[in-house]
């Protein structure tokens, strides 16, 4: 069933609390990611969906579970607390992929751990269902991210504002090292530990950085950087918020993780903030490449002592990696944004053609999936109507469209550069509202729109007319305001 290989068990203890899984009452499977189990080189074939709930609720943990909650600590809304960790989440152990690759299995709902800090360990049945449709959603679209393995009911409710439906989610990671679990070892001045951690993370996710380098840790922090770079670019070029971008929430093997108060944009607004506890806007959409370097500079922080001897030299070498995150995550951005708009080559004025089209969308109050989507079929000889209906103010979109015909030239034929730009423009996205609806109906019970919406995911940059309300943007009275994170 599992081969687990548990590296990180095999760390010293302080780097995390054994612990094991509460037992729930009445275990039952929601749904179970047999594509993600067959790539992970599990094997379930002739269990029952009654055994598979018992393994993924943590009634009965394989042979082999590490099962432990991991420490960290970490800047929340820029606030630092020095000890956080799984208060809700515990890892069972980690497999060797078919690609070779090492992943982390983990139950997010499994009970209350060391780190609890008086919660209940638990996971209301939303935010599960939010986040298997969001991180399978986001791995659909190329973007990396956690994964979801299973989802099961517990059969018991949780407290929250009113009672809800209990669930446990299985989530798969390269690995949950964050940027906090090094700000855990620094701040209690454990340089051993703080190097032993640096030392795991390079063999794990960065083997290309040789051990015998002098300079490894601000290679780390160097390569940590550009893959974070490179992710919020991703997120910025699908409308991604992710709502909750705290240094505990932040994956230093630069994957996707905690979709909490996430959410997509539905009109494009740079200041658009759903999540509920962000009251003043700290992680809006158009921050989060900002948030990503300030955090980044938490890491650097956490990472001096590894340096340089000289405090004044490794100072200076960690602020050039800073630097080099803006110049890196501006060099992917316009890559991407140059893709959505069907240009190729790089020629001054690119940035500002971009921009000038992301302003008339914010002044039009545009869709962002379907402006890029219908100027797509603009590219591919569809009347320019097709994108002007996406603008309430149309005002100097006519103008854009000239500026960007002219830019773009005539090397590919008209359905060339519309395949080219639907390949990177999704047809679909998971809508606010219609996650809510799904999250409505499986606390009532019914789980076939869960399972509609997450297939209807799945190959999002394809147009099935089967599925064609799920790239509807929301009418007025359906738009959601505001997204909550499951604790």
């Amino acid at each position: 069933m599992f081969a687990f290989d548990n590296s990180y068990q095999r760390l010293p203890e302080r780097f995390f609390r054994a612990v094991k899984p509460a037992t729930v009452r009445a275990p039952r499977l929601i749904r179970f990611n047999t594509e993600l189990a067959s790539e992970l080189g599990l094997d379930f074939s002739d269990i029952g969906e009654a055994r598979l709930a018992e393994i993924f609720s943590g009634n009965d943990l394989p042979e082999g579970a590490a099962s432990l909650a991991m420490a960290y600590a970490g800047h929340q809304f820029g606030n630092f607390v020095p000890q956080l960790g799984d208060g809700r989440a515990i890892l069972i152990g980690e497999v060797v992929d078919r690609n070779g690759v090492r992943r982390d299995i983990q139950l997010k709902g499994a009970g209350a751990t060391p780190f609890s800090r008086n919660g209940d360990g638990r996971a209301a049945l939303g935010p599960v269902l939010r986040e298997y449709i969001v991180s399978e959603a986001m791995h659909a679209l190329g973007i990396p991210t956690t994964r979801a393995l299973a989802a099961v009911l517990t059969g018991e409710p949780v407290v929250r504002e009113t009672l809800l439906p209990g669930a446990v989610l299985t989530r798969v990671a390269a690995s949950h090292i964050r940027i906090g679990t090094f700000q855990f070892f620094a701040v209690r001045g454990d340089a051993d530990g703080l190097r032993m951690l640096a030392d795991h993370v390079i063999a794990r996710h960065y083997p290309e950085i040789s051990t015998d380098d002098d300079n490894r840790y601000l290679a780390l922090l160097n390569a940590v950087s550009a893959r974070q770079a490179e992710l919020v670019a991703r997120w910025l070029s699908v409308g991604f918020i992710h709502g909750v971008m705290n240094t505990d929430n932040m994956a230093v093997s630069g994957e996707t993780i905690d979709f909490g108060p996430c959410a997509f944009l539905d009109e494009y607004d740079p200041r658009k903030v759903f999540s509920s506890i962000d009251q003043r806007g700290r992680y809006a959409y158009a921050n989060q490449p900002g948030i990503a370097q300030w955090n980044l500079a938490r890491f650097a922080e956490a990472l001096l002592p590894l340096f340089s001897a000289r405090e004044d030299e490794s100072i200076e070498a960690a602020n050039a990696a800073l630097v080099d995150f803006g110049r890196v995550f501006q060099s992917h951005w316009i890559d991407l944004f140059r893709r959505k708009i069907g240009i190729a080559g790089e020629v001054e004025g690119d940035v500002e053609l971009v921009n000038g089209l992301l302003s008339l969308m914010h002044e039009g109050e545009a869709d962002f999936t379907l402006t890029f989507r219908a100027l797509g079929k603009v590219a591919g000889g569809a009347d320019d109507e097709v994108l002007l209906t996406q603008f309430k103010e149309r005002w100097g979109v006519a103008d854009w469209l000239e500026r960007w015909r002219k830019r773009h030239g005539g090397r590919l034929t008209p359905a060339e550069r519309q395949a080219s730009m639907e390949a990177v423009n999704p047809a679909v996205i998971p809508r606010n509202h219609r996650i809510e609806e799904v999250i409505a109906a499986g606390i009532a019970g019914d789980f076939e729109p869960f399972e509609q919406m997450h297939a209807a995911l799945q190959r999002p940059y394809a147009e099935d007319p089967a599925r064609a309300d799920y790239a509807l943007p929301p009418m007025p009275a359906e738009k959601v305001m505001r997204t909550f994170c499951g604790t």
